[in-house]
Order: structure tokens, then C-alpha cells, then sequence
């Protein structure tokens, strides 16, 4: 979406939307999509559905991306051409017919950089450079902010002397050659690729924000099965936890592992194990490794800069089973296996 908006970077945000809501807004009241996914499905099922849908949407979006991408890059070359400095630009925009001796069989016009520093010096001696110069032939065509750009009449047999002699005072002569039909072509090429390009980015930037909300709600959808599942390995059946969205602050994600720790250690003694170890061991680094007494999964939104912490715990006192969790619980009367869930 970046890359697609380009100037207009600043409205990246407001195109990222879930179902026309926020991101945060969207987690926070999220609902199972029972048209979407069907809760009558198994769990491998509703898996290959969300995998065949973002699946399609990244085919989808490869396929567009290139063709974008190669009209763009298109586009880019001939624009370059036509910018920095004069001795690598493109000079067809800048030279007009008169500025040429054509058609002629002994004469030819050259183009010719000249630093300013140097120009007094080109003025003095230009002539000179080679035999059969033609006098007062030389004008400024145009400047940049080091170099002038001059023509130069001369004789087409003198042409490799007047070269090399320029070389020596720092003339760069630029190979260019008149050609009115070239330099047309060269313009409609642009002028259709400007065009074609005009033409792509509203639908490109209306199916990214669309499918960006598809494969947004695909995602939180495989998080929700996701700390479903890990809870009931963990905790077993029958289902009783209560599955929250916590967004700490920075400074305070220190403390708010803390009290999580304290409040829950007792539901599983490898975890406090874990957490309570103070040796590190070269190459294990247990102490580090995100696994607590509570299912946690994080979810990082960082075009938005803010992460969400989504926790299952075991609810002793106030069990509460969102209506999605039901249906699941019918599919899991014995342990799933994790290798079964790809996706998940």
C-alpha cells in the first residue's frame, strides 16, 4: 500500500481498515465469521478455507504487484533519462531543430558539456580545437547548476580530431544525433505509461485496501483458533477460561508480566519453572523463552504502533465461554493434534 500511494504515504493508515473499521476497533469487537467459516466445519476445514482465501488473495496480489511494478519501473527509466545531470541526461527535450545544421553532407553539429569554470576558456579556444570549425557556430542550449550546454558546426571530417582535443580541456562531447520521429516515440512513450499508470492505481489501490481487510480478518480468525486450541491442550476439558485482549504500555510490560505470573503460576509448574530460572545455560537461554503459565499469543499491528497481548487463562472464579468457543468445544472432545492444524 506504501509503495502504491508513494507521495501520498500519510493516508496508508486511514486505507487500512478491517470490515470499514480500525484495526483496533475490529480486534477488540471481534466475532466469529460464521458465513465466512462455518462452525459445522471441522477445524482442518475451516483451516483450508482460510488458506485457500489468503492464498488466492497472495496469487492475486504477485500478479498485480508485477504489472504495477514493470509499468512503474517502465516509466521511471524514461523519466530519469530526462533528469540529472547534463552529461548523463536525455537531451532531446531540451535541443530544438534549429539549434542543428542537418541534412548536410560535409557538415555536423555536436553537442558539448562545459563546466562553467571552463567556460571563458571554450569561447577562446573552441575554434581552434580542430581544423574546419565553423566560426560563431557555438551557443549555450541550456545550463545546469556545473556545466552549459553549447553547440558546436564543424566540418565531419574534423569530428575525431575536435574529440579528442576537447578532452584534453575537459569538453565532454555528447554522442547525440537529431532524430524527430525518435524523440516523438520517446514522448508518447511516456505519455502512455503516465497514463496507464493513472489508470491502474485507483482499482490497485481500491483491491489492496479490500483484500488487506480480508486477509486482516483471516488472520485474527486463525489467532482466535489458535489460543483456543493451546487452551484446551493445556487446561483440558471441559472448557473454562475467559479469552482477553490486554495492550500494555512499554514501560509497564515488565510489571504487567508480573502480576500475570503471580496470578497464574500455580496452573502450570514447568512454566514457573521456566520463568523462575536464573541460570543461563550457552545456547538454551531458557530464562528467555516466551512460554507462561496463561496461553499467550502476540499481535503485532505495527503500521498502527501498538501491539495487542492476547491471553487465555483458566477462569476459576467467573467461567465465560464466548458463543464461538461452543462450537469448537463440540469438535474437541479428545486432544487435537497440533500437526493437523498447519495453519494454526
Amino acid at each position: 500500500m506504501a509503495d502504491v500511494l508513494e507521495d501520498s504515504k500519510d493516508k496508508v493508515q486511514e486505507n487500512l481498515l478491517a470490515n470499514g473499521v480500525d484495526l483496533v476497533t475490529y480486534i477488540t469487537r471481534f466475532q466469529w465469521d460464521m458465513a465466512k467459516y462455518p462452525i459445522k466445519q471441522s477445524l482442518k476445514n475451516i483451516s483450508e478455507i482460510i488458506a485457500k482465501g489468503v492464498n488466492q488473495i497472495d496469487n492475486d496480489l504477485k500478479a498485480r504487484a508485477s504489472a504495477y511494478n514493470s509499468l512503474k519501473g517502465n516509466l521511471q527509466n524514461l523519466e530519469r533519462k530526462n533528469a540529472g545531470s547534463l552529461l548523463t541526461r536525455s537531451l532531446a527535450d531540451i535541443v530544438k531543430k534549429e539549434d542543428f545544421v542537418l541534412d548536410s553532407e560535409y557538415l555536423v553539429t555536436l553537442l558539448v558539456i562545459v563546466p562553467k569554470l571552463n567556460y571563458n576558456d571554450w569561447v577562446k579556444q573552441y575554434e581552434t580545437l580542430a581544423e574546419m570549425v565553423v566560426p560563431r557556430s557555438s551557443n549555450v542550449l541550456f545550463e545546469d547548476q556545473d556545466s552549459y550546454l553549447c553547440n558546436v558546426t564543424l566540418f565531419r571530417k574534423a569530428v575525431d580530431d575536435f574529440k579528442h582535443k576537447a578532452r584534453e580541456y575537459k569538453f565532454m562531447v555528447r554522442d547525440f544525433q537529431y532524430n524527430e520521429e525518435e524523440m516523438k516515440a520517446d514522448k508518447e512513450e511516456m505519455n502512455r505509461l503516465s497514463t496507464d499508470k493513472k489508470k491502474q492505481f485507483g482499482p490497485l489501490v481500491r483491491w489492496l485496501k479490500v483484500n488487506f481487510s480480508e486477509a486482516f480478518i483471516a488472520w485474527i480468525h486463525v489467532k482466535a483458533l489458535r489460543v483456543f486450541v493451546e487452551s484446551v491442550l493445556r487446561y483440558g476439558l471441559p472448557v473454562n477460561f475467559q479469552a482477553m485482549l490486554l495492550q500494555p504500555n512499554k514501560k509497564t510490560m515488565k510489571k504487567l508480566r508480573e502480576v500475570l505470573y503471580d496470578l497464574y503460576k500455580h496452573l502450570d509448574s514447568s512454566a514457573a519453572a521456566i520463568i523462575d530460572a536464573t541460570m543461563d545455560i550457552p545456547g538454551l537461554n531458557l530464562s528467555q523463552q516466551e512460554y507462561y503459565p496463561y496461553v499467550y499469543y502476540k499481535i503485532d499491528c505495527n503500521l498502527l504502533e501498538f501491539k495487542l497481548l492476547k491471553c487465555a487463562q483458566v477462569e476459576e472464579v467467573f467461567p465465560f465461554i464466548p458463543q464461538f468457543f461452543h462450537w469448537l468445544l463440540l469438535l474437541l472432545h479428545t486432544r487435537v493434534i497440533i500437526s493437523d492444524l498447519s495453519l494454526l
